[in-house]
């Protein structure tokens, strides 16, 4: 099978591959309508977030088999066609739930106990104690949307800290030793923290409103890790100020570029949430360690050899 690696990855996705006899072909760099017109000498590609795979795409893609997409989400992907097309579609939840369950539990910590402001005023010389006293995790309940791969993941994480963790999902009857699923209007009642660990579809876009969030019976903390879209931001914006949302932990951001390598747009709302002391931003890394760069790429080869055989 001949395959085309739009993306840089671990290299161990070329070596494991190529010692089973597949042919290889990288192309870091072209452009969409470059990479179209030679799509249909292809059986499979591997793909990160650098090119849509939209309709046009993979109705040039005669032959493509497979498309693998090294991380979790797949909505560079237009799936109903590529299903209709009879192309299996692969992912790799699996490889960087960890990663993500850390850094959800990373972010709280730091908010909470405002570690980053109290360090860069201790070496600006600033002694303050009363002001930077922090708020425990210890016996708050936390609300997850989304218990997949990475909402178990931080479910695992959180329970360790005394948290009493609840969730919403389409899907029912997944509650574990971890987690408890309750249903959406539950979830809005008991929760303290909120964390979104969801795909971005028409149906999450915007999720986080300013209707959801008036619906929340207490000021909570918010985690956003899973798509920036799933956020209205101007609303969460106005929660801030308002005192609703008593800080928030960000590592998307509506703004990015679909590719997610940059910040396509820059208004006040993205102003205040950058100079907020209630908020933490990260430039969409949760998923991005040294460890799940390895994991992510092993899922996918172990996920193709499975389905593609010699």
């Amino acid at each position: 099978m001949k395959i085309l690696l739009l993306d840089k990855n671990h290299p161990l996705i070329t070596e494991q591959l190529l010692a089973k006899n597949f042919i290889l072909e990288e192309d870091f760099t072209s452009s969409y309508d470059e990479v179209c017109n030679k799509i249909d000498d292809y059986d499979g590609i591997i793909i990160r977030s650098r090119i849509p795979l939209d309709k046009n795409f993979l109705e040039k893609a005669k032959n493509l088999k497979f498309i693998a997409r090294v991380g979790a989400g797949m909505e560079n992907i237009d799936i109903p066609v590529a299903e209709k097309l009879g192309i299996k579609l692969i992912n790799s939840p699996e490889g960087n739930r960890d990663s993500v369950a850390e850094h959800v539990v990373g972010m709280l910590l730091i908010l909470m106990n405002r570690l980053f402001i109290a360090s860069n005023e201790v070496k600006k010389g600033i002694w303050l104690r009363e002001e930077n006293r922090g708020d425990e995790l210890l016996g708050k309940t936390v609300g997850l949307i989304g218990y997949g791969n990475m909402g178990k993941a931080t479910a695992k994480r959180l329970s360790g800290f005394g948290c009493k963790v609840i969730f919403h999902d389409i899907l029912p009857n997944l509650s574990d030793e971890f987690a408890t699923q309750v249903s959406l209007e539950e979830l809005k009642e008991k929760t303290e923290v909120l964390s979104l660990h969801i795909p971005l579809t028409d149906e999450t876009h915007y999720l986080i409103n300013s209707e959801f969030i008036s619906e929340m019976k207490n000021n909570f903390y918010f985690v956003n890790t899973a798509r920036g879209k799933n956020v209205e931001t101007k609303s969460l914006v106005e929660a801030l100020k308002s005192g609703k949302v008593k800080g928030a932990c960000l590592d998307v951001l509506e703004y990015e570029k679909s590719s997610f390598e940059n910040l396509e747009i820059n208004n006040e709302d993205l102003k205040y949430l950058l100079d907020s002391e209630k908020v933490i931003v990260t430039p969409h890394i949760a998923g991005w360690t040294h460890q799940s760069k390895e994991k992510l790429a092993q899922v996918i080869v172990d996920k193709i050899l499975f389905s593609f055989p010699e």
